[in-house]
Protein backbone atom coordinates (compact mmCIF):
# COMPACT_ATOMS: atom_id res chain seq x y z
CA UNK A 1 0.00 0.00 0.00
CA UNK A 2 1.37 3.39 -0.97
CA UNK A 3 -0.64 6.60 -0.55
CA UNK A 4 1.93 8.54 -2.57
CA UNK A 5 0.82 6.54 -5.61
CA UNK A 6 -2.48 8.44 -5.59
CA UNK A 7 -0.79 11.84 -5.71
CA UNK A 8 1.68 10.64 -8.35
CA UNK A 9 -1.06 9.20 -10.56
CA UNK A 10 -3.17 12.35 -10.22
CA UNK A 11 -0.18 14.54 -11.08
CA UNK A 12 0.60 12.71 -14.31
CA UNK A 13 -2.97 11.89 -15.38
CA UNK A 14 -4.17 15.41 -16.02
CA UNK A 15 -7.78 15.71 -17.13
CA UNK A 16 -7.79 12.86 -19.66
CA UNK A 17 -10.04 10.05 -18.45
CA UNK A 18 -8.43 6.58 -18.52
CA UNK A 19 -9.87 4.38 -21.25
CA UNK A 20 -11.52 1.94 -18.84
CA UNK A 21 -13.43 4.80 -17.18
CA UNK A 22 -14.59 6.57 -20.33
CA UNK A 23 -18.33 6.84 -20.99
CA UNK A 24 -19.93 6.39 -24.40
CA UNK A 25 -22.26 9.02 -25.83
CA UNK A 26 -25.81 7.69 -25.72
CA UNK A 27 -25.18 5.46 -22.73
CA UNK A 28 -26.32 6.26 -19.21
CA UNK A 29 -24.52 6.47 -15.89
CA UNK A 30 -24.96 7.89 -12.42
CA UNK A 31 -22.69 10.56 -11.02
CA UNK A 32 -22.34 8.54 -7.81
CA UNK A 33 -21.52 5.37 -9.76
CA UNK A 34 -18.82 7.04 -11.83
CA UNK A 35 -17.30 8.54 -8.69
CA UNK A 36 -17.20 5.08 -7.08
CA UNK A 37 -15.43 3.63 -10.13
CA UNK A 38 -12.84 6.41 -10.06
CA UNK A 39 -12.14 5.85 -6.37
CA UNK A 40 -11.72 2.14 -7.08
CA UNK A 41 -9.27 2.96 -9.89
CA UNK A 42 -7.14 5.05 -7.55
CA UNK A 43 -7.47 2.46 -4.79
CA UNK A 44 -6.03 -0.30 -6.97
CA UNK A 45 -3.31 2.02 -8.28
CA UNK A 46 -2.22 2.62 -4.67
CA UNK A 47 -2.74 -1.04 -3.63
CA UNK A 48 -5.45 -0.10 -1.16
CA UNK A 49 -4.62 3.37 0.19
CA UNK A 50 -8.28 4.46 0.17
CA UNK A 51 -10.61 3.55 3.05
CA UNK A 52 -14.35 4.26 2.78
CA UNK A 53 -17.35 4.34 5.10
CA UNK A 54 -21.05 5.07 4.65
CA UNK A 55 -23.16 3.40 7.37
CA UNK A 56 -26.16 1.78 5.60
CA UNK A 57 -25.57 3.68 2.33
CA UNK A 58 -22.49 1.87 1.04
CA UNK A 59 -24.30 0.46 -1.98
CA UNK A 60 -26.82 3.24 -2.43
CA UNK A 61 -24.19 5.98 -2.69
CA UNK A 62 -21.88 3.67 -4.71
CA UNK A 63 -18.95 4.22 -2.35
CA UNK A 64 -18.85 0.44 -1.86
CA UNK A 65 -17.23 0.37 -5.30
CA UNK A 66 -14.12 1.97 -3.81
CA UNK A 67 -13.33 -1.35 -2.12
CA UNK A 68 -14.25 -3.65 -5.00
CA UNK A 69 -11.56 -6.26 -5.65
CA UNK A 70 -10.26 -6.15 -2.11
CA UNK A 71 -11.45 -8.21 0.86
CA UNK A 72 -15.20 -8.74 1.24
CA UNK A 73 -16.97 -7.37 4.29
CA UNK A 74 -15.64 -4.77 6.71
CA UNK A 75 -12.05 -4.09 7.61
CA UNK A 76 -10.67 -5.90 10.65
CA UNK A 77 -6.94 -5.49 11.17
CA UNK A 78 -6.54 -9.14 12.21
CA UNK A 79 -9.46 -11.11 10.76
CA UNK A 80 -10.06 -9.18 7.52
CA UNK A 81 -7.10 -6.87 6.78
CA UNK A 82 -7.63 -6.76 3.02
CA UNK A 83 -11.00 -4.99 3.12
CA UNK A 84 -11.03 -1.27 2.31
CA UNK A 85 -14.48 -0.61 3.83
CA UNK A 86 -14.89 0.54 7.42
CA UNK A 87 -17.84 -0.07 9.73
CA UNK A 88 -18.17 2.94 12.01
CA UNK A 89 -21.65 2.08 13.27
CA UNK A 90 -25.15 3.44 12.85
CA UNK A 91 -26.54 6.14 10.61
CA UNK A 92 -24.39 8.86 12.12
CA UNK A 93 -22.56 11.13 9.68
CA UNK A 94 -20.97 13.07 12.53
CA UNK A 95 -19.36 9.90 13.88
CA UNK A 96 -18.30 8.67 10.45
CA UNK A 97 -16.73 12.00 9.48
CA UNK A 98 -14.97 12.21 12.84
CA UNK A 99 -13.42 8.76 12.51
CA UNK A 100 -12.50 9.28 8.87
CA UNK A 101 -10.88 12.66 9.53
CA UNK A 102 -8.65 10.85 12.00
CA UNK A 103 -7.82 8.19 9.40
CA UNK A 104 -6.77 10.85 6.90
CA UNK A 105 -4.82 12.82 9.51
CA UNK A 106 -2.51 9.86 10.17
CA UNK A 107 -1.30 10.21 6.58
CA UNK A 108 -1.39 6.56 5.54
CA UNK A 109 -4.81 6.58 3.84
CA UNK A 110 -7.17 8.80 1.92
CA UNK A 111 -10.39 8.49 3.93
CA UNK A 112 -13.76 8.76 2.19
CA UNK A 113 -17.03 9.26 4.08
CA UNK A 114 -20.31 9.12 2.16
CA UNK A 115 -23.98 9.80 2.86
CA UNK A 116 -26.87 11.95 1.70
CA UNK A 117 -25.59 15.47 1.10
CA UNK A 118 -28.44 16.73 3.27
CA UNK A 119 -26.79 15.09 6.28
CA UNK A 120 -23.12 14.79 5.36
CA UNK A 121 -22.60 18.50 4.66
CA UNK A 122 -24.23 19.49 7.95
CA UNK A 123 -23.13 16.71 10.31
CA UNK A 124 -19.67 16.42 8.77
CA UNK A 125 -19.04 20.15 8.97
CA UNK A 126 -17.46 20.19 12.43
CA UNK A 127 -15.09 17.31 11.69
CA UNK A 128 -14.09 18.76 8.33
CA UNK A 129 -13.49 22.21 9.88
CA UNK A 130 -11.36 20.74 12.65
CA UNK A 131 -9.50 18.63 10.10
CA UNK A 132 -8.76 21.78 8.08
CA UNK A 133 -7.53 23.54 11.23
CA UNK A 134 -5.29 20.57 11.97
CA UNK A 135 -3.86 20.61 8.46
CA UNK A 136 -3.16 24.34 8.80
CA UNK A 137 -1.31 23.70 12.08
CA UNK A 138 0.67 20.90 10.45
CA UNK A 139 1.70 23.20 7.60
CA UNK A 140 2.86 25.84 10.07
CA UNK A 141 4.97 23.31 11.94
CA UNK A 142 6.11 21.41 8.84
CA UNK A 143 6.48 23.99 6.03
CA UNK A 144 5.96 22.48 2.60
CA UNK A 145 4.08 19.43 3.89
CA UNK A 146 0.91 19.02 1.75
CA UNK A 147 -2.46 18.56 3.41
CA UNK A 148 -3.86 15.09 3.98
CA UNK A 149 -7.33 15.29 2.41
CA UNK A 150 -10.55 14.09 3.94
CA UNK A 151 -13.26 13.37 1.36
CA UNK A 152 -16.90 13.89 2.29
CA UNK A 153 -19.14 12.62 -0.51
CA UNK A 154 -22.39 14.56 -0.47
CA UNK A 155 -24.39 11.97 -2.37
CA UNK A 156 -28.03 11.88 -3.48
CA UNK A 157 -27.65 15.65 -3.69
CA UNK A 158 -30.51 17.92 -4.59
CA UNK A 159 -34.03 17.73 -5.94
CA UNK A 160 -33.71 14.45 -7.83
CA UNK A 161 -33.84 12.67 -4.48
CA UNK A 162 -37.44 13.88 -4.33
CA UNK A 163 -39.11 10.60 -3.36
CA UNK A 164 -37.30 10.81 -0.02
CA UNK A 165 -38.98 14.13 0.65
CA UNK A 166 -37.76 17.59 1.68
CA UNK A 167 -35.72 16.15 4.56
CA UNK A 168 -33.40 14.38 2.13
CA UNK A 169 -33.72 16.31 -1.16
CA UNK A 170 -31.92 19.29 0.29
CA UNK A 171 -30.84 22.33 -1.78
CA UNK A 172 -29.14 23.89 1.27
CA UNK A 173 -26.23 21.46 1.65
CA UNK A 174 -23.83 23.18 -0.77
CA UNK A 175 -24.13 26.54 0.98
CA UNK A 176 -22.78 24.95 4.18
CA UNK A 177 -19.44 24.12 2.51
CA UNK A 178 -18.93 26.15 -0.67
CA UNK A 179 -16.54 29.09 -0.11
CA UNK A 180 -17.06 28.59 3.63
CA UNK A 181 -13.43 27.70 4.48
CA UNK A 182 -10.17 29.66 4.25
CA UNK A 183 -9.08 29.80 0.63
CA UNK A 184 -7.17 26.71 -0.42
CA UNK A 185 -8.30 24.49 2.45
CA UNK A 186 -11.48 23.04 0.91
CA UNK A 187 -12.87 22.20 -2.52
CA UNK A 188 -16.51 21.58 -3.35
CA UNK A 189 -17.17 19.77 -6.63
CA UNK A 190 -20.54 20.10 -8.37
CA UNK A 191 -20.37 18.22 -11.70
CA UNK A 192 -23.48 17.98 -13.88
CA UNK A 193 -22.18 15.35 -16.32
CA UNK A 194 -20.64 12.01 -15.20
CA UNK A 195 -17.88 12.73 -17.73
CA UNK A 196 -16.72 15.62 -15.56
CA UNK A 197 -15.92 13.47 -12.54
CA UNK A 198 -12.50 12.18 -13.58
CA UNK A 199 -11.02 15.61 -14.44
CA UNK A 200 -12.63 17.28 -11.42
CA UNK A 201 -11.61 14.70 -8.84
CA UNK A 202 -8.15 14.32 -10.31
CA UNK A 203 -7.66 18.09 -10.18
CA UNK A 204 -8.79 18.06 -6.54
CA UNK A 205 -6.23 15.36 -5.74
CA UNK A 206 -3.55 17.42 -7.45
CA UNK A 207 -4.41 20.43 -5.28
CA UNK A 208 -4.62 18.33 -2.08
CA UNK A 209 -6.79 20.58 0.10
CA UNK A 210 -7.79 19.51 3.60
CA UNK A 211 -11.35 18.79 2.43
CA UNK A 212 -12.72 17.50 -0.87
CA UNK A 213 -16.53 17.49 -1.04
CA UNK A 214 -18.08 16.12 -4.27
CA UNK A 215 -21.85 16.65 -4.68
CA UNK A 216 -23.29 13.81 -6.76
CA UNK A 217 -26.86 12.86 -7.63
CA UNK A 218 -28.59 9.48 -7.46
CA UNK A 219 -30.41 8.86 -10.82
CA UNK A 220 -29.08 7.58 -14.11
CA UNK A 221 -28.26 10.34 -16.56
CA UNK A 222 -27.78 10.24 -20.31
CA UNK A 223 -24.27 10.82 -21.61
CA UNK A 224 -24.91 13.67 -24.04
CA UNK A 225 -22.97 14.39 -27.22
CA UNK A 226 -21.39 17.61 -26.06
CA UNK A 227 -19.75 18.33 -29.41
CA UNK A 228 -23.03 17.92 -31.34
CA UNK A 229 -24.77 20.26 -28.89
CA UNK A 230 -22.04 22.87 -29.25
CA UNK A 231 -20.92 22.41 -25.64
CA UNK A 232 -17.39 22.71 -24.29
CA UNK A 233 -15.50 19.46 -23.58
CA UNK A 234 -15.89 17.97 -20.11
CA UNK A 235 -12.22 18.64 -19.39
CA UNK A 236 -12.94 22.39 -19.20
CA UNK A 237 -14.60 21.77 -15.84
CA UNK A 238 -11.19 21.91 -14.12
CA UNK A 239 -11.37 25.70 -14.49
CA UNK A 240 -14.10 25.64 -11.83
CA UNK A 241 -16.45 27.89 -13.78
CA UNK A 242 -16.28 27.45 -17.53
CA UNK A 243 -18.13 28.61 -20.62
CA UNK A 244 -20.32 25.65 -21.44
CA UNK A 245 -21.58 27.16 -24.70
CA UNK A 246 -20.32 30.11 -26.70
CA UNK A 247 -22.93 32.20 -28.54
CA UNK A 248 -22.85 32.21 -32.33
CA UNK A 249 -23.10 35.97 -32.37
CA UNK A 250 -24.14 38.60 -29.85
CA UNK A 251 -25.62 36.69 -26.93
CA UNK A 252 -29.26 37.42 -26.11
CA UNK A 253 -28.52 36.40 -22.52
CA UNK A 254 -25.79 34.94 -20.34
CA UNK A 255 -26.92 32.08 -18.11
CA UNK A 256 -24.95 30.59 -15.20
CA UNK A 257 -25.92 27.01 -14.30
CA UNK A 258 -25.02 24.94 -11.24
CA UNK A 259 -26.39 21.54 -10.32
CA UNK A 260 -26.85 18.39 -12.37
CA UNK A 261 -30.65 18.27 -12.17
CA UNK A 262 -31.28 21.80 -13.46
CA UNK A 263 -28.58 21.52 -16.12
CA UNK A 264 -30.01 18.34 -17.61
CA UNK A 265 -33.48 19.93 -17.53
CA UNK A 266 -32.07 22.93 -19.36
CA UNK A 267 -30.13 21.03 -22.02
CA UNK A 268 -32.72 18.34 -22.70
CA UNK A 269 -35.85 20.50 -22.55
CA UNK A 270 -35.36 24.26 -22.21
CA UNK A 271 -32.58 24.64 -24.78
CA UNK A 272 -34.58 23.20 -27.72
CA UNK A 273 -37.47 25.57 -26.89
CA UNK A 274 -35.16 28.58 -26.75
CA UNK A 275 -33.47 27.63 -30.01
CA UNK A 276 -36.88 27.50 -31.72
CA UNK A 277 -37.49 30.99 -30.41
CA UNK A 278 -34.27 32.08 -32.08
CA UNK A 279 -32.42 32.96 -28.90
CA UNK A 280 -28.63 32.79 -28.93
CA UNK A 281 -27.39 32.07 -25.42
CA UNK A 282 -24.04 32.14 -23.68
CA UNK A 283 -23.90 29.41 -21.03
CA UNK A 284 -21.59 29.02 -18.06
CA UNK A 285 -21.37 26.13 -15.62
CA UNK A 286 -20.04 26.14 -12.04
CA UNK A 287 -18.20 22.86 -11.44
CA UNK A 288 -16.19 24.13 -8.46
CA UNK A 289 -16.32 27.66 -7.09
CA UNK A 290 -13.03 27.16 -5.25
CA UNK A 291 -11.13 25.88 -8.29
CA UNK A 292 -12.24 28.99 -10.16
CA UNK A 293 -11.19 31.23 -7.27
CA UNK A 294 -7.73 29.65 -7.33
CA UNK A 295 -7.11 30.77 -10.93
CA UNK A 296 -5.03 33.92 -11.53
CA UNK A 297 -7.17 37.05 -11.64
CA UNK A 298 -6.46 37.65 -15.32
CA UNK A 299 -7.63 34.13 -16.18
CA UNK A 300 -10.80 34.54 -14.11
CA UNK A 301 -11.64 37.77 -15.92
CA UNK A 302 -10.96 36.12 -19.27
CA UNK A 303 -13.33 33.24 -18.54
CA UNK A 304 -16.05 35.25 -16.80
CA UNK A 305 -15.73 39.03 -17.19
CA UNK A 306 -17.30 41.27 -14.57
CA UNK A 307 -19.38 42.85 -17.32
CA UNK A 308 -21.01 39.46 -17.92
CA UNK A 309 -21.70 38.97 -14.21
CA UNK A 310 -23.59 42.28 -14.23
CA UNK A 311 -26.05 41.13 -16.90
CA UNK A 312 -26.27 37.37 -16.28
CA UNK A 313 -29.05 35.39 -14.61
CA UNK A 314 -28.58 32.09 -12.83
CA UNK A 315 -30.27 28.70 -12.64
CA UNK A 316 -29.25 26.58 -9.66
CA UNK A 317 -30.32 23.39 -7.97
CA UNK A 318 -28.99 24.82 -4.73
CA UNK A 319 -29.85 27.97 -2.75
CA UNK A 320 -30.04 31.45 -4.26
CA UNK A 321 -27.06 32.58 -2.18
CA UNK A 322 -24.76 30.16 -4.02
CA UNK A 323 -25.39 32.24 -7.16
CA UNK A 324 -24.43 35.60 -5.66
CA UNK A 325 -20.77 35.03 -6.51
CA UNK A 326 -21.72 34.93 -10.19
CA UNK A 327 -24.81 37.15 -10.56
CA UNK A 328 -24.02 40.75 -9.62
CA UNK A 329 -27.09 42.75 -10.61
CA UNK A 330 -30.35 43.08 -8.70
CA UNK A 331 -32.27 42.29 -11.90
CA UNK A 332 -30.18 39.19 -12.52
CA UNK A 333 -30.62 37.96 -8.97
CA UNK A 334 -34.37 38.60 -9.11
CA UNK A 335 -34.55 36.53 -12.31
CA UNK A 336 -32.34 33.71 -10.99
CA UNK A 337 -34.17 30.41 -10.59
CA UNK A 338 -33.63 28.27 -7.49
CA UNK A 339 -35.53 25.57 -5.54
CA UNK A 340 -36.89 27.96 -2.88
CA UNK A 341 -38.24 30.61 -5.26
CA UNK A 342 -41.76 29.51 -4.29
CA UNK A 343 -40.89 30.38 -0.68
CA UNK A 344 -41.44 26.86 0.63
CA UNK A 345 -39.69 23.51 0.97
CA UNK A 346 -40.39 21.11 -1.87
CA UNK A 347 -42.61 18.07 -1.51
CA UNK A 348 -42.03 14.38 -1.95
CA UNK A 349 -42.38 12.75 -5.36
CA UNK A 350 -40.66 11.56 -8.50
CA UNK A 351 -37.68 13.65 -9.57
CA UNK A 352 -39.38 15.35 -12.51
CA UNK A 353 -42.41 16.23 -10.39
CA UNK A 354 -40.29 17.83 -7.67
CA UNK A 355 -38.26 19.79 -10.21
CA UNK A 356 -41.51 21.00 -11.82
CA UNK A 357 -42.88 22.01 -8.41
CA UNK A 358 -39.77 24.15 -7.97
CA UNK A 359 -40.35 25.82 -11.33
CA UNK A 360 -37.07 24.40 -12.61
CA UNK A 361 -38.34 22.04 -15.31
CA UNK A 362 -37.32 22.81 -18.87
CA UNK A 363 -40.50 24.65 -19.87
CA UNK A 364 -40.39 26.86 -16.79
CA UNK A 365 -36.70 27.60 -17.33
CA UNK A 366 -37.33 28.55 -20.96
CA UNK A 367 -40.22 30.85 -20.02
CA UNK A 368 -38.16 32.59 -17.33
CA UNK A 369 -35.23 33.14 -19.68
CA UNK A 370 -37.50 34.58 -22.37
CA UNK A 371 -39.03 36.97 -19.82
CA UNK A 372 -35.56 38.06 -18.75
CA UNK A 373 -34.46 38.63 -22.35
CA UNK A 374 -37.61 40.66 -23.05
CA UNK A 375 -37.16 42.73 -19.89
CA UNK A 376 -33.56 43.56 -20.72
CA UNK A 377 -34.50 44.45 -24.30
CA UNK A 378 -37.41 46.61 -23.15
CA UNK A 379 -39.88 44.65 -25.27
CA UNK A 380 -43.31 43.38 -24.14
CA UNK A 381 -42.95 40.30 -21.99
CA UNK A 382 -43.97 37.04 -23.62
CA UNK A 383 -46.66 34.97 -21.93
Amino acid sequence: MRLDSIWELAAKSGSVTPEELQLEVGSSATLRGQLGKILNYYNHASKGAILAAAADLLGSTSVLSAGKGFGEGFLHSVKNPDSRILSVGGICEDGISGVMSGVSAYGSHLAVASSYGAFMAALGHVSSRLHAIGMQSMAERMPGEPARPLMLICAHAGMKTGEDGPTHADPQALQLLQENFPEGSALTLTPWDPQELWPLLTRALQVRPALIAPFVTRPNESILDREALGLAPATDCVQGLYRLRAPKGQADASIVLQGSGVTYAFLESAFPILEKEGLDLELFYVASAELFNALPEAKRREIYPEETAKVAMGITGFTAATMHRWIMSEAGRAATLHPFQGKHFLGSGQADKVIAQAGLDGESQAAAIMRYVDTRAGTPTRA
